[in-house]
């Protein structure tokens, strides 16, 4: 997909270049031609010396304050949970148009005094949910469209590996606010709002939250149960959905974040970036031995050239961030419900 043709790429400043930052932020920034990065806000003299091992010549900044002046117009965060809400409406309050990685925020106040400021500055701003454009998500929500499984009644979404040592990592902010904000925004993308959430953890010596569950009844009666956790020995399928006529099911992972980490990109792989190999499609099953279906390309390269869109004034953003007040939101209901227990309800719209 094109984005703003002709136009004058957007000048953008990374924040952080901890594991997000440096797998998951600048190389589709320097991929999108529609962006400029124009360098990285970090402190720490070990990660300037990453950037400059990583994107050779590219300048570092020691404060929002250094990268506007330097003539960056925009910013993506990616930096520990606890200092998004703070770093975003700085960046906002400087005037900069802001991506902020998830969780956008920790709890839902905070989100949506952002979106507010946001809005008063007249500023775009979008989280960072990436995994919209995930191959397999792609393939749900085309499924889904094409009335391929009938009307949906229950989605199950799981993102669980075994790393158990040292498990969940403290700039997440926990298993439910890191995949948490993944698992939510697809479950509200796919089914809509929510009318109640149950959710169950595991409290780590760390005193982060594992082994999550969180089990939604959405507004038009259909339920998601959403599985996170860094210690699971036996990931369950990424996905099954099922509907009145059927069920998908496909297992593994989107690709594109190993695809990065082997240091490949949009930029070097072309037309074959996120295509995923036959062997990991999944199945559409109605009691029997399933019907193959081939996996649509997986496309986080969307998002950079769309929010540079954005910013030029050619588009909206591509995440609205009144999704992250939303998923803020069930995830705050969700930590209400595995502390005291029970079923927590939310109010209509």
């Amino acid at each position: 997909m094109t984005f703003g043709a002709g136009m004058e790429p957007a000048r953008i400043g990374l924040v952080g270049y901890g594991f997000g930052g440096r797998w998951f932020h600048a190389p589709l920034l320097q991929a999108a031609g529609e962006c400029d990065l124009v360098g990285v806000v970090t402190s720490s003299s070990e990660r300037r010396a990453l950037v400059e091992h990583d994107h050779p010549g590219l300048r570092t900044f020691d404060s929002l304050e250094a990268l506007h002046a330097a003539g960056a117009e925009a910013v993506a965060i990616s930096t520990p949970a606890s200092t998004h809400s703070a770093l975003t409406d700085q960046a906002l309050g400087l005037g900069f148009a802001v991506v902020c990685d998830k969780p956008f925020a920790l709890d839902a106040g905070a989100a949506r005094r952002s979106v507010e400021l946001a809005t008063r500055l007249g500023l775009p701003l979008a989280p960072y949910q990436n995994r919209r454009w995930d191959s397999d998500f792609l393939t749900v929500r085309a499924l889904a469209d094409e009335g391929t499984l009938g009307e949906l009644t229950r989605f199950e979404s799981r993102f669980e590996r075994f790393a158990p040592d040292p498990g969940p990592p403290a700039s997440g902010g926990g298993t439910l606010r890191d995949f948490g904000s993944h698992l939510v925004d697809q479950a509200l993308v796919l089914l809509g709002p929510v009318a109640s959430v149950h959710a169950e953890w595991r409290l780590r010596d760390s005193g982060l939250d594992d082994d999550v569950f969180v089990a939604l009844t959405h507004a038009n009666g259909a339920r998601s149960h959403l599985s996170g956790s860094w210690s699971q020995g036996a990931p369950g399928p990424r996905f099954r959905v099922t509907g009145t006529t059927g069920s998908y099911v496909v297992g593994g992972v989107d690709g594109q974040e190993d695809a990065l980490l082997a240091g490949k990109s949009p930029a070097t792989l072309g037309t074959a970036w996120g295509a995923e190999p036959a062997d990991r499609w999944g199945r559409v099953f109605r009691g029997d031995d399933g019907e193959v279906v081939p996996t649509l390309p997986g496309a986080w390269n969307t998002f950079y050239p769309a929010f540079a869109a954005a910013v030029r004034g050619l588009g909206p953003v591509p995440v609205d961030p009144r999704d992250a007040v939303a998923t803020a939101t069930v995830l705050d209901a969700a930590r209400r419900s595995a502390t005291d227990g029970g079923v927590v309800s939310l109010p209509p719209g």
